[in-house]
């Protein structure tokens, strides 16, 4: 099962699924609704574990037998699913694996006491339920009760699908029915087949989170100048850049990623070096600006990634902390006198963002902040922090429409190295 061996080996879910895909020979309107279950288990873990262990005596210790009742529970509560085929496929699971095929009878009572009491488990439910401790503990230190509480229930929340797209942002607005966001992402509207949009095969646009796409265009990249974007894939950060103009060098030290990057510059008609190395090891001439999107703890992207809460750790942070200030140190290296360095990391812890930024400064005395500007990012001020880097949170960007608002958690800092 997918949701045990994530949590087993504490790694991302799409490696799992995509494992997972591969061995069973999945197609792919069932990996597709495979990935669904999974996601929709951890976004709510916390919430269906406590109601789990209230309509039980005594809980099982095989812990394949509560992730498989708790994805059962997990299509009743919150997924279009028959709760019948919820049961049955359930039961035939467990009759299929030898060290499960005695619970047949106790899932099939467990899952339909959820199935009856829906509406009291749907009633009763706690945004805090659905974020490990450490992670609670954590926003509140950093953020106040408040608004932690905010981060929580947004969270509980599908994340929205938002494009970047090369030019004419209004005009593709209307064609793809979506909603142009203040800092020019466009949101799209309805879930649909990203391919069979317009402008997908004509490479037009990409899928991009509207916090993922301030990094690249806080850089301000210009035609001809030589920029290096460290940690590229899967590059949407690349392709910006690229089509700003920039002579772009993409470095990750996955080639599998790199790959990945190289199909997608090729739908989209643009073009970049690619290298695949450590960041740390790259030697190269300096560049003109350098984005550094370094490797975190990724708490930022929990709305899409849920697994991220109960796979991560506060070492998981202290180890990505002392790698995050060793590639800007190396980023530092590798800039030209005057050129500018834009760092940013998909976390919302401060060790992995505020606290990165402030401790750069004090090592790097030749950089200096350039603070950013609320007219550079739509006017959406709320993000600006008072030190003048970003920060996002997904509890922002409320639209109307509350299933389209929020964004990923971001930080953002960008720097200037000053001329001797």
């Amino acid at each position: 099962m997918a949701v045990t061996e994530t949590l087993k080996r504490r790694v991302p879910l799409d490696d799992v699924m995509e494992e997972l895909a591969r061995a069973e020979n999945l197609s792919s309107r069932d990996e597709a609704l495979a990935r669904a279950i999974a996601i929709v288990t951890f976004r709510r873990l916390g919430t269906l574990g406590h109601a789990l262990r209230e309509r039980l005596n005594k809980p099982p210790k095989d812990e394949r037998l509560m992730h498989l009742l708790a994805t059962g529970a997990a299509q009743i509560l919150y997924l279009d699913v028959p709760d019948h085929a919820v049961v049955d496929s359930a039961v035939q699971l467990a009759q299929n694996d030898p060290k499960l095929h005695h619970a047949g009878g106790f899932i099939n009572a467990v899952l339909r006491r959820v199935a009856r009491e829906r509406d009291v488990i749907l009633a009763e439910s706690d945004p805090w339920l659905d974020t490990p401790t450490w992670l609670e503990e954590r926003w509140i230190a950093q953020y106040g009760e408040a608004l932690a509480q905010t981060i929580a229930e947004a969270h509980r929340s599908m994340a929205s699908v938002d494009l970047t797209v090369k030019s004419d942002p209004e005009s593709w607005t209307e064609r793809l029915g979506g909603v142009l966001l203040p800092t020019g992402s466009i949101r799209l509207k309805e879930r649909t087949a990203i391919r069979e949009l317009p402008g997908f095969e004509d490479g037009e646009w990409w899928v991009q989170d509207a916090a993922a796409a301030l990094p690249a265009r806080l850089l301000q990249a210009k035609p001809g100048e030589r920029i290096a974007d460290l940690c590229a894939a899967p590059g949407g950060k690349t392709a910006q850049l690229a089509a700003a103009g920039a002579e772009v060098l993409a470095v990750d030290r996955s080639a599998k990623r790199l790959q990945r990057l190289d199909e997608n510059l090729a739908r989209l008609n643009l073009k970049a070096e690619t290298r695949a190395i450590d960041a740390e090891k790259l030697d190269a001439e300096p560049f003109d600006a350098i984005l550094l999107d370094a490797p975190c703890s990724a708490t930022g992207t929990i709305r899409r990634h849920p697994d991220v809460a109960w796979t991560k750790s506060d070492e998981d942070i202290r180890k990505l902390a002392g790698l995050q200030s060793r590639l800007l140190d190396k980023a530092a290296n590798l800039l030209k006198p005057g050129g500018r360095l834009v760092y940013c990391t998909c976390s919302l812890e401060a060790e992995e963002g505020e606290r990165q930024a402030e401790s750069f400064l004090a090592r790097h005395p030749e950089f200096t902040r350039l603070p950013i500007t609320p007219d550079e990012i739509g006017g959406f001020a709320e993000c600006i922090t008072p030190q003048g880097d970003v920060r996002t949170l997904p509890s922002q960007m409320a639209l109307a429409d509350h299933d389209r608002s929020g964004l990923d958690g971001f930080f953002v800092a960008r720097f200037v190295h000053s001329p001797s």
